[in-house]
């Protein structure tokens, strides 16, 4: 197989097009159309089909890009295991996408063993929707994404999850809002003010069931996608809030609230999501031994 055609279709494939590929590769459209047609002669299948005048894959088109990808996938770690290899002092860039409903506090705590391996890092952040930051993945502008569940099995995107590890839930008010609810907990949540994640955080899923099963009806205050809006709002008094078990400490004297409450039933987990099936790239080795042996001990 001759590559360079195999590298054509994967650039035509990402791009959307012939003639938006051939922009960015500098050739001209004619020339990317045969080289791609001299590939689906060797692998005998067609490996795009017109629709009006776009172009889609076909079925044996996303089969080879699964393949593409992971192959230049492969090339692109080989250049970056070489060119460390070679100057060992240049900083070995680690972009990272990370979901927006991952608290901040613990996407530091998770990401910081990265800063600590051997090699100098330059470390780069995004912050976005899971399914934008999976596109980006796909596509290699990220190395990683760290995320508050796993990937979908119905996602198109080819990669991997691996579970870092999970904390527990605990419920935070403040002290002049504490003294209002009655009973304990967690029955003094029922028709409490509260303030809750937006419905498309896996956890509030997890929250609304778990209210349920126990006949709670907390009243809703609020609800945030922005877990520091969130908290913003909780130091006011303007409701109780939920946050990570391990952040207990930092929670509190952050924002002036105390622990109403804790439960073991509502677990949090989170996940590095990356191309790799067996991790090997130093900073993401770090990132999970570090979750695992240190993070979510509480």
């Amino acid at each position: 197989m001759n590559f360079k055609h195999l590298y054509y279709f994967w650039a035509t494939a990402k791009a959307g097009g012939i003639v938006r590929a051939g922009e960015q590769l500098h050739i001209s459209p004619q020339t990317l159309s045969g080289q791609i047609k001299l590939l689906e002669a060797r692998l005998g299948c067609a490996l795009f089909r017109k629709t009006g005048r776009r172009l889609e894959l076909t079925d044996d088109g996303r089969i080879a890009l699964r393949y593409s990808d992971q192959i230049f996938a492969l090339g692109s770690e080989l250049e970056a295991a070489l060119g460390r290899s070679r100057d060992e002092t240049q900083a070995l860039t680690f972009r990272v996408g990370l979901a927006d409903a991952i608290p901040k506090a613990i996407a530091y705590r998770l990401l910081e063993p990265a800063l600590t391996v051997s090699t100098p890092v330059r470390l780069i952040c995004h912050e976005g929707k899971l399914q934008d930051l999976l596109a980006q993945l796909s596509v290699h502008r990220l190395d990683l994404v760290i995320a508050d569940e796993a990937m979908s099995k119905r996602t198109s995107v080819k990669a991997f999850s691996h579970r870092l590890g999970t904390t527990s839930m605990a419920f935070f008010a403040t002290a002049q809002l504490a003294s209002t609810l009655q009973d304990a907990f967690p029955q003094c949540l029922d028709q409490a003010p509260m303030l809750i994640q937006g419905r498309a955080s896996a956890m509030r899923q997890r929250l609304d069931l778990w209210l349920s099963e126990r006949g709670l009806r907390p009243q809703p205050v609020g609800e945030f996608d922005d877990a520091a809006l969130m908290k913003a709002f909780g130091r006011e008094g303007r409701g109780v809030f939920m946050s990570p078990s391990a952040l207990e400490d930092e929670i509190c004297a952050q924002y002036g609230v105390q622990v109403i409450g804790r439960t073991a039933e509502l677990v949090e987990e989170f996940f590095a999501i990356s191309v790799e099936r067996r991790i090997t790239h130093p900073c993401v080795v770090a990132i999970t031994q570090g979750a695992r042996h240190h993070l979510l001990s509480a």
